[in-house]
């Protein structure tokens, strides 16, 4: 059995496995929503030839929810051998039994990348390492894969999730200004997607 399809412990009895269709309700369920006292700002350098980006406050504190039916539909089963579902993922933790967090992930052979599409932890479980299992399990399938490289997108509102990457080794490496377009609210005005990766290795 290759790590990709077997249950990864740690050391918190966080269990990471990859995810089963019978687990579809209970992915479904989960609460992604977060609330955030500080949002980081991009702005473009003086000379306009790069951006600056500093964590401010805000006051109110920004909440987000995200409604379920944001959620891409995944795989739940892992592909055997090679083929259409062979290169993607979706895992889910679980503590005292019952899911607490799931990952979507996907590879790309021609640039070595492994993708975190979606990587979410129930908020009320959320500083207890699940987010980080689920980084080291799709960590596990993407070396499998030949990765070189984890790649994730986060919103520069998401100030929480953005400290949490830097903790697990990713680093800022890119920045879209109008990804998010008019999908952004009036609450997160300037709000930019902010690009990092960390190394597979």
């Amino acid at each position: 059995m290759t790590t990709a399809n077997a249950a990864r412990g740690s050391a918190g009895g966080i269990v990471c496995r990859p995810a089963r269709p019978e687990d579809a309700g209970a992915i479904e369920a989960l609460d992604g929503s977060f609330t955030t006292a500080t949002v980081f700002e991009v702005t473009a350098g003086e000379d306009g030839s790069g951006f600056l980006l500093r964590e401010v406050p805000v006051d109110p504190p920004v909440y987000r929810p995200f409604p379920p039916e944001e959620h891409d539909e995944q795989g739940l089963a892992p592909a055997a051998g090679p083929g259409p579902g062979a290169d993607t993922r979706t895992f889910v933790a679980l503590d005292g039994g019952r899911i607490r967090g799931y990952a979507a992930v996907g590879y790309a052979a021609w640039n070595r990348r492994l993708t975190i599409e979606d990587i979410e932890v129930d908020p009320g479980h959320r500083r207890r390492g699940i987010g980080r299992a689920l980084v080291e399990c799709a960590a596990d399938f993407g070396r499998e894969r030949g990765a070189e490289h984890l790649w994730l997108e986060v919103s520069s509102v998401n100030a929480p999730a953005v400290h949490a990457y830097r903790a697990m080794g990713f680093a800022f490496c890119g920045l879209d200004t109008s990804l998010y377009g008019a999908a952004a609210s009036a609450a997160s005005a300037g709000e930019g997607a902010l690009f990092m990766s960390r190394s597979c290795r």
